[in-house]
């Protein structure tokens, strides 16, 4: 019988209640002990509702709980740090949300947190372990499309909610922390190197300040990777590579679904893959690491890196000039 981690959520949000946590619920390695709110009667409608044993009514006293061993934080971004060090010296391991810090300086500050207490934090790209990635880095890897030399990416959605976390720019929201992030770390996944050079282009709303209308470039010892994210355009996902011989299209690349198969296009032939939840994988993989002591699938520095090229497209957006990796 499988030894199940025994996890606790920082907060109610919403990824947390309809896609995380049912997901997680569904895994072997699994087990949602409690979770918490600063609102005791929202924790507790979400835990009646979710089948959750404990509810608290602050985050102090989930981690408090030593019958749970890891934290799932889906708290607002600047509050991703703070509390990922509070459950690490708490003795707790921590899956924290994308992105995981406001800056590259602010996500090393985690690296202490894991050396001090060794307890393992990673950064929740759900798309990294999902099986229509992995098989479109073997295909890339293994030579199907020749030589990758050019990523172009799309991930955009409209959103003018002025009380929406997304649009306020102090709780780290915009478009290119929300989901430019995640074209950039399947970037640098798939290319398996950091950008040399960033080139960045904002445009912002004038109210809020957040990024509306990002596009980066991306420069790779061996090709390029170029991408737009907006919160002000249609909704529409899309990543495709092209190499000397050939092309791959991931059509649903971060929204996946889980209630239906994903596509990949190599070329004209189009791959299937069976249905999943990439939640599920996601928390299972992170629990079998922290249960059989194995390497977790994304390492914390992966995550330093990502936010070292986020931070580089919003300086050189701001000085209108490519920017050294």
């Amino acid at each position: 019988m499988i030894d199940k981690v025994r996890w606790g959520i920082l907060g109610t949000a919403n990824i947390a209640l309809a896609k995380v946590i049912p997901a997680m619920q569904r895994s072997p390695w699994c087990e949602i002990r409690a979770i918490a709110s600063r609102d005791l009667a929202k924790a507790q409608r979400a835990a009646a509702e979710l089948n959750i044993p404990h509810a608290y009514g602050s985050y102090e006293e989930l981690l408090a709980d030593n019958t749970v061993e890891a934290i799932y934080n889906p708290l607002p971004n600047h509050l991703h740090v703070p509390w990922s060090i509070k459950a690490t010296d708490a003795g707790k391991h921590v899956l924290c949300e994308k992105p995981i810090a406001l800056s590259a300086t602010e996500a090393r500050t985690l690296i202490e947190a894991r050396d001090r207490t060794g307890k393992r934090i990673q950064e929740a790209f759900m798309v990294r372990t999902h099986p229509q990635w992995l098989e479109t880095r073997r295909l890339i890897h293994t030579g199907r499309i020749g030589s990758l030399r050019s990523i172009a990416g799309f991930f955009c959605y409209f959103n003018s909610d002025p009380g929406n976390i997304r649009n306020q720019l102090d709780f780290g929201g915009g478009a290119l922390m929300d989901i430019g992030c995640y074209p950039i770390t399947i970037s640098r996944w798939i290319y398996n190197a950091e950008p040399q050079r960033v080139l960045g282009l904002i445009e912002r709303d004038p109210v809020f300040g957040t990024d509306t209308l990002t596009t980066a470039v991306l420069e790779f010892a061996e090709g390029h990777s170029t991408f737009t994210c907006s919160t002000r355009l249609a909704a529409y996902q899309r990543m495709i590579f092209h190499g000397t011989e050939g092309r791959i299209e991931v059509l649903i690349p971060f929204n996946a679904p889980n209630d239906q198969p994903t596509q990949i296009l190599l070329n004209d032939k189009l791959i299937e893959i069976p249905v999943c939840d990439q939640y599920e994988i996601q928390g299972s993989l992170f629990s079998q690491a922290i249960r059989e002591n194995r390497e977790q699938p994304i390492p914390l520095v992966d995550a330093v890196h990502n936010m070292t090229v986020i931070d580089a497209v919003f300086k050189s957006a701001s000085s209108s000039a490519f920017i050294r990796g």
